[in-house]
């Protein structure tokens, strides 16, 4: 009996998942380059650890839910890539 309660029960606070930029770059499809411009500019939350980053899952799925990509403003009605002539 040497585990905490709450290891054995499920009873306590969820640990979170943290992840590695290689990982963001891939859930967000865009490039680590990119993920890395988000971090350092303070738009997505994330964790040193040593030389490296981490994001919390918590955090990025927080951050893809309030993006402005994620709601488009007219609806959704917009043509997108589409060019006048």
């Amino acid at each position: 009996m040497d585990e905490p309660a709450d290891a054995r029960t499920g009873d306590g606070p969820a640990r979170t998942r943290f992840l590695t930029v290689q990982e963001v770059a891939e859930t967000m499809r865009v490039s680590k380059m990119t993920v890395y411009r988000l971090l350092h500019a303070g738009e997505m939350p994330g964790v040193r650890v040593g030389r490296s980053f981490r994001v919390p899952q918590d955090a990025l799925e927080r951050f893809l839910a309030t993006s402005p990509a994620a709601r488009p403003e007219d609806g959704g009605t917009r043509a997108a890539g589409r060019l006048s002539s």
